[in-house]
Parts: structure tokens; C-alpha cells; sequence
């Protein structure tokens, strides 16, 4: 038997952070925190799990970019762009909160529009800070596969993040 207020009570600070850094939103984030939790259940009653923490992250991400990726295409739909919430800052002004907050958004439409393997590869790395190994363990590839993705989507992330008439993005992810 699974011991799920164990499970939820360790994992749930890296899952929260997983769903909220994508989503930047927190009633957004707090669903995608259910909906992981729910997911893996679902998962533990199909095949034992060995690596909840693994599971967990790799099934939060996935939830985080769905639910993006719907927000995008729901804003196109209307015309209009989301409104982006700001990454919290010691003392921001009023000019790096506007940056922040255009940044944030361009960095999420970009996510948005990269293939799922490589926005779950990005994602786990410069999100969740985790090793090319650990990686490449849980989306099933090799650790060279998984740096030759995350440097096609760097490549792709400039691309999309350049500014229109050329230059430097302003961040290099």
C-alpha cells in the first residue's frame, strides 16, 4: 500500500515550485499541483513505482506545459496575450518589473512553442536543476541525446527570443 500523505508531504515543495516557475500563476499552479498528484496515482496503480521524486517532477512539468500551451492558444483565440504575473524580486522598480514580466511571457510562448521532448528536457534542467544523467533516465534516452536537445533548444530559444530587427536576446537561457 502507498503511503501518500508520505509522498505528498516530501515531494510536495519540488512540485509546487515545478508548476508555479512555469506557470507563474498560482491558482494555475495549484491545480497543476493536483492534477500531478492525481496522475500519479493513477500511474502507481498501473506498474510500481521506484523513483517518486523522478515521477513526480517529470509528470508536474508535463502538466505545467499543457496548461501553458492552452493558455497561449485560448489568448490567440481572443486576441490578446495573458496577463503575465511577475517573478517575485527583492526590490524591483517599476522598469525591471515591466522587463521581468515581458520576459516571463516571451520565455513562456517560446516553451510553448518548442516540441514536448524538448521543452520537458529544458524544463527539467534549468528549472529543476537536474543532472543530464538524471535526465536522460527519466524521459528514456541517452545523456548525449539529452545534451544534444538541450543545445538545439538554446539554439531555438535565441531564435524565438531575439528581439524583432535583429541584436542580442536580452537573456540567454
Amino acid at each position: 500500500m502507498t503511503d501518500w500523505q508520505t509522498i505528498v508531504s516530501r515531494h510536495s515543495e519540488a512540485v509546487w515550485r515545478t508548476a508555479y516557475r512555469l506557470l507563474g500563476n498560482e491558482a494555475e499552479a495549484a491545480d497543476c499541483f493536483q492534477e500531478t498528484f492525481v496522475s500519479a496515482l493513477g500511474v502507481s496503480r498501473r506498474e510500481p513505482v521506484r523513483n517518486w521524486s523522478a515521477l513526480l517532477q517529470r509528470v508536474a512539468t508535463t502538466r505545467a506545459m499543457d496548461r501553458l500551451r492552452s493558455r497561449l492558444r485560448d489568448a490567440s483565440r481572443q486576441g490578446h496575450l495573458a496577463d503575465w504575473s511577475t517573478v517575485p524580486s527583492p526590490n524591483p522598480g517599476p522598469v525591471q518589473e515591466a522587463e521581468a514580466a515581458e520576459l516571463s511571457g516571451r520565455l513562456r510562448r517560446a516553451l510553448a512553442d518548442l516540441p514536448d521532448g524538448q521543452a520537458e528536457i529544458f524544463c527539467l534542467r534549468c528549472l529543476n536543476q537536474l543532472s543530464y544523467r538524471q535526465i536522460a533516465r527519466q524521459v528514456g534516452t541517452s545523456t548525449a541525446a539529452v545534451g544534444i536537445s538541450l543545445y538545439r533548444t538554446r539554439r531555438r530559444l535565441r531564435e524565438l527570443l531575439t528581439p524583432p530587427g535583429g541584436g542580442s536576446p536580452e537573456v540567454s537561457p
